[in-house]
């Protein structure tokens, strides 16, 4: 890939990424994108992925997240994106893969990098390294806090997790998200019980 021969040429574009997002992002959203770049970059350190790659991708993940409800329905329209039915009713889980075409076409990024930011909403059960990093950074960056006492201890939790096993880590974020998504009797994608059964799967496979 172009962008990651040289150093210089990285950080070329983690500076244009971080322009853009500056202007279209709100202040906190801008620091939590920074918050997923750093703990990328660590988690990627630890799992064997390319640290650059990790960056980039944690920078960005959330550039299609601002928009509104009409701009992204417009958007997934206009650049031929498919929506399914949890989605059309449920529209923020869309700034996943908005994000990853707005990516593609501003940054030239590949495949692997597209797919990292359009699984972060939700995980998909063919998600690799790059992008369990980057779902898990997405839910443990450094300012994400919580006052509830419980929520805090669940994320010291996530936290240590997160450096000790990547894929329970994963497991561990979806729990928590579709503990707090029954409770609100809201709808549950597909991808996230696909995510969860193939992690279980996975591992059973591996203990026999």
């Amino acid at each position: 890939m172009e962008i990651l021969k040289k150093d210089s040429e990285v950080d070329d574009l983690l500076k244009k990424i971080d322009s853009d997002i500056k202007k279209e992002l709100s202040e906190k959203r801008y620091n939590h994108s920074i918050g997923v770049m750093k703990k990328a970059e660590e988690l990627a350190k630890i799992y064997g992925v390319n640290a650059n790659i990790a960056k980039l991708v944690g920078l960005a993940h959330d550039i299609g997240e601002e928009l509104s409800k009409e701009e992204k329905l417009s958007y997934c329209e206009k650049n031929g994106i498919v929506i399914d039915d949890t989605e059309r009713l449920n529209v923020g889980l869309l700034h996943g893969k908005i994000g990853a075409d707005i990516c593609k076409r501003r940054y030239g990024f590949t495949t692997e990098m597209q797919n990292a930011i359009k699984y972060h909403t939700t995980g998909n059960e063919h998600m690799d390294k790059l992008a369990k990093v980057i779902f898990v950074a997405d839910k443990i960056e450094e300012n994400r806090k919580y006052k509830d006492n419980r929520k805090a201890e669940k994320l010291e939790v996530a936290r240590k997790l997160a450096k000790e096993n990547l894929d329970m880590a994963v497991l561990f974020e979806i729990d928590e998200s579709l503990e707090y998504t029954i409770s609100k009797k809201e709808l549950i994608h597909i991808d996230s019980i696909l995510t969860r059964n193939r992690i279980i799967i996975d591992n059973k496979a591996e203990k026999k």
